[in-house]
């Protein structure tokens, strides 16, 4: 047992020995003391007073002494109104910190024997990826990183929408426009190239609903009957009659923009283990259809539509299949949600989606579960709000949204010109400065957009990101290279941290014993960020983490210490310290340096 559930049946017995009353141990919770008293542990007695009996302090005071006299971990308590606080003896920190030190798996919990597919990214092949898909990624990147953390056997995958009239509106304005021009010959990435003739497209598009308007057409006329929004929907037509012209300019394009999004992907630093193409999954789940209508699921109505009727779930009808026989949305969906569990038997599903679709989700899952589908528990949307940019603040290729590149090539930039005014780095190479602008760049931007509540809306502050000061990326990587740091310094002066024997550290002080206790919590950050799917909860974690490091080192300068086995202690605490940094980081996708 670790000290927490020593502590926890301690306070069981408790109950049992004073109070002649019997308690579960999940009935009862350790929270950790508040900074401002003594002791690490306090345990709420309010919700028990009708067992005791008695006032608050007395069954404060009471349960206290029981716990000095019969568990060895407590050393000494301290009562403020109906809060017990824990004081832990000097050898209880260190049997903690022995543990966690031996503990080959740091950060990596058993094995869970489930299976769970990720689902994140999800672009159109239509142009290239922005600030809202750097959001998703990162999410779902983390997410899933959080999750193998948990012991899950992980699929990361990637649902393409390769197909549609938005895929045909770039087709079509190539071939108006296009002149046969390549990545190869244009200078551009695919996906930039395939977003140019999209955005031509649109100014086309608005260019003719003029003139069809000045020829006397309403608004809404001339803006279905412009010329080149006919053309696409015709060739959208061709496309799914399988016309061998349309779907090889179909292909060639689609060709150019995956190879643009495996250079933007690799930047992100995310990867993916399957990838699903709208082309291939578009005509699933009429099958479903049947088997809803047989099983009472579905009904269908005088025009021949399908519908389902989910009013005693909350919801309204939601219609399946059109009269004409012709599939909605929600209709590959759920083919596309068979298919994924008849490829990997997963048991749970997350689906990392803007909030704009939480009805829709809302909707699959419900119908999904009224099948009974297996995996139908564990269906789950990882709804997401948007990110929004101070104004001017970031250039725009299409003068609408700002694309992923751009973004991160200029928070590397940003990282750049930030740590040469800071003079961080003496002694490198110009090959080592830019890895680290890059490390230093993209860790900003990811932990800004993973450290906030991923339901929240947020704005992404470029220059407040890069601070190595704050809540920032930065700034836990420069804790990080300030340890290592540290251990080359013990290295070279030849302390063996890496197997020391502790039994002879006598005292321990109250920030290391506060930093003892962060590191104690890693494993149960881990599990709380994968149980929440909330990557916040281990940035916030991190970042706590390091401000603690940064106070023990200011508290007790490492190497100023006479007593070699005390000093052999903080190297082996700051050693611990970057593991967990550095492991905790990796969940979230984000590299740390060594050197800064």
């Amino acid at each position: 047992m670790n000290i927490q559930e020593n502590i926890l049946s301690g306070i069981q017995q408790a109950f049992q020995n004073i109070f002649n009353h019997d308690l579960a141990v999940d009935q009862l919770s350790l929270a950790p003391t508040r900074k401002e008293f003594e002791g690490t542990y306090t345990f709420v007695v309010f919700p028990f007073l009708k067992i005791s009996q008695t006032t608050p302090e007395n069954t404060a005071n009471q349960i206290g002494e029981y716990l000095k006299a019969n568990v060895s971990e407590v050393a000494d308590f301290n009562v403020v109104k109906g809060f017990l606080n824990l004081v832990l003896n000097e050898n209880s920190w260190l049997d903690i910190f022995q543990k966690i030190y031996s503990n080959p798996n740091l950060g990596q919990l058993p094995a869970n024997g489930q299976k769970v597919m990720v689902e994140y990214s999800s672009p159109n092949t239509n142009k290239p990826l922005h600030l809202g898909h750097l959001r998703n990624n990162f999410l779902g990147f983390s997410v899933a990183e959080i999750l193998k953390a948990n012991g899950y056997q992980v699929i990361k995958a990637n649902l393409v929408n390769d197909r549609g009239i938005h895929i045909c509106k770039s087709m079509v304005a190539y071939l108006h426009f296009g002149n046969g021009e390549s990545p190869e010959t244009s200078g551009l990435k695919g996906d930039h190239l395939a977003g140019k003739y999209y955005v031509l497209f649109d100014k086309e598009y608005k260019s003719q609903i003029k003139v069809l308007i000045e020829q006397g057409q309403s608004e809404e006329e001339a803006k279905k009957n412009a010329p080149i929004l006919l053309e696409a929907q015709e060739m959208l037509r061709k496309w799914e009659a399988n016309d061998p012209d349309v779907v090889s300019l179909w292909k060639q394009m689609n060709a150019w923009v995956y190879a643009g999004f495996d250079a933007t992907y690799t930047k992100m630093g995310v990867d993916f283990d399957k990838f699903y193409y709208e082309s291939d999954t578009y005509l699933l789940g009429k099958d479903i259809v049947e088997e809803g209508l047989k099983k009472g699921v579905f009904f269908k109505k005088e025009n021949g539509s399908v519908w389902v009727d989910l009013t005693d779930e909350g919801l309204d009808e939601k219609l399946v299949l059109r009269g004409d026989g012709t599939s909605v949305y929600i209709t590959q969906d759920m083919g596309t949600a068979d298919l994924k569990y008849n490829d990997f038997q997963i048991d749970k599903s997350v689906y990392v989606v803007g909030n704009e679709q939480d009805y829709h989700f809302d909707v699959l899952f419900k119908i999904m579960r009224k099948l009974g589908r297996p995996y139908g528990p564990g269906l789950y949307h990882l709804s997401y709000g948007m990110v929004d940019l101070p104004t001017g603040k970031m250039k725009s290729r299409e003068g609408t949204v700002v694309d992923a590149d751009d973004l991160m090539q200029e928070m590397i930039d940003t990282a750049e010109s930030h740590t040469k005014e800071l003079g961080k780095i003496e002694g490198f190479t110009s090959e080592q400065a830019a890895e680290l602008y890059e490390i230093l760049g993209l860790g900003a931007l990811k932990y800004f957009l993973l450290k906030v509540d991923p339901k929240k809306r947020m704005l992404f502050n470029p220059q407040e990101s890069i601070e190595f000061q704050g809540n920032t990326g930065p700034f836990i990587q420069y804790s990080h290279a300030r340890i290592a740091s540290i251990l080359r310094k013990a290295d070279q002066l030849g302390v063996n941290y890496q197997n020391p024997d502790f039994s002879s550290v006598s005292k321990i002080e109250e920030s290391e014993s506060a930093l003892i206790f962060l590191l104690n919590d890693f494993e149960k950050k881990i599990k709380q960020a994968g149980e929440d799917y909330a990557p916040s909860i281990m940035a916030q974690y991190l970042f706590d983490l390091a401000k603690e490091y940064n106070r023990f080192y200011a508290d007790l300068p490492i190497f100023n210490e006479d007593d070699t086995n005390i000093l052999t202690f903080r190297v082996a605490l700051s050693s611990l310290t970057a593991q967990t940094i550095k492991k905790g980081m990796s969940l979230l996708g984000i590299a740390v340096p060594d050197r800064m």
